[in-house]
């Protein structure tokens, strides 16, 4: 029987001084290797990280940058310049995304000059709907440009039937990683899938360095190339620029962390497919939960472990775990649609988002820390069914 006196101290979602106990000799190492050689600005380490996380990968190019934000806007640029030879796309050019991920999403599709199109996901693994992607296209014909699927959770998406509609309809892929380093679809890993693939380093994520930093995936050469211009003002020569560029270089330091966290990556997210299966395993069957969807071919590493709580409960269950010093977060409260930033023209409802205003307001992120107890784990699930009243 499980202690109540198991816990006495706040469960977080995610324990970075923990994580970085864990890996302080060679996180510690690596920073001392950027302070003899003081090169702050892409420094060895930069060139490094981009090697080894392309061949952790199996992509031809990796391009480290500034943040997760960038990586989207970099890629879309440089799609936009190699394949209309203008510096933005259009407003007239639809890019299609979910509604239900964090902003950056459609925000770099605004940046780089393009019209949002929101098409609803797919109830049982929160990703974007194919059959809604297929509908819309099929009714706008000539005006979608590409297509930007979130592997939201660390779920990957079903890229099988996507990638042969964006062939067969001349459509660019760019796959939005952020919350999925490591995962991989039909032993394909995500983000080299597509035109490109865009990753976090956010602290919190999967693969997460000391502050901002992300990276751009491809195996096109010319948009690789684009994406390097890009990041660095715009050319090859500061001094004399051929696109409207970014100071969104990948600082040194950050590049070190992340080389010295970079072999922790699979065990870490095998520690989360632990971590998942147990609560799956205390959890399953539980009238009002839902869990996260196991779908063949298409891994989890568990970014999130993103539960559904029916009946308007979830906001009453969030409260009741924080009164027993436990962490939670709803990812995301806010479909992108009913943002104000795309309003007013700026973005397209392409159909029916129900699904996605559904879920919004039933996610429930549960601790899933890689180095967390299992009594901590089953803490939690006895705190739920304390809840929905289970013995």
């Amino acid at each position: 029987m499980l202690k109540e006196t198991t816990v006495t101290k706040q469960l977080p979602m995610l324990d970075l001084r923990l994580e970085y106990e864990y890996m302080k000799a060679d996180i510690d190492s690596a920073i001392s290797r950027c302070l003899d050689h003081q090169k702050w600005i892409l420094g060895p380490e930069v060139s490094e990280l981009e090697q080894n996380v392309a061949a952790y990968l199996g992509a031809s190019h990796c391009i480290g940058c500034s943040s997760g934000t960038d990586a989207l806007v970099l890629a879309l640029r440089a799609i936009a310049i190699k394949t209309r030879g203008a510096e933005f796309f259009d407003r007239a050019d639809q890019v299609i995304t979910t509604p239900f991920t964090f902003t950056a999403t459609g925000d770099a599709i605004l940046r780089a000059g393009a019209t949002p199109v929101f098409v609803d996901i797919d109830p049982s693994t929160f990703n974007i709907s194919m059959e809604n992607i297929k509908k819309y296209v099929s009714g706008n014909r000539g005006k979608v440009a590409g297509i930007i699927p979130v592997h939201l959770y660390g779920q990957a998406c079903d890229m099988q039937e996507m990638v042969s509609f964006a062939m067969e309809n001349g459509l660019f892929i760019v796959e939005d990683v952020a919350q999925a380093f490591g995962s991989d679809w039909k032993s394909k890993k995500l983000g080299t899938i597509g035109d490109a693939g865009c990753y976090s380093f956010f602290p919190s994520k999967n693969l997460g360095g000391f502050g901002d930093a992300g990276m751009v995936a491809t195996n096109d050469g010319v948009i690789a190339e684009l994406a390097r211009m890009l990041l660095k003002h715009g050319g090859k020569d500061k001094y004399n620029v051929d696109h409207v560029g970014y100071n969104a270089r990948i600082d040194t330091l950050h590049a070190a962390v992340l080389l010295a966290k970079l072999k922790y990556i699979d065990e870490f997210n095998s520690r989360r497919k632990k971590i998942a299966a147990i609560y799956r395993e205390q959890l399953e069957g539980m009238d009002g939960i839902g869990l996260p969807a196991e779908t063949d071919g298409c891994h989890h590493v568990f970014h999130q472990y993103t539960i559904r709580v029916g009946g308007g409960s979830r906001d009453l269950l969030q409260a009741h775990l924080s009164g027993n010093h436990i962490s939670t977060m709803v990812y995301y409260p806010v479909p992108l649609h009913d943002m104000l930033v795309f309003k007013n023209g700026r973005a397209i409802e392409g159909g029916d988002l129900s699904c996605s205003e559904k879920a919004a307001t039933e996610v429930l992120s549960l601790p899933i820390e890689p180095l967390m107890e299992k009594e901590d784990v089953l803490f939690v699930c006895a705190k739920i069914k304390d809840f929905f009243g289970i013995r």
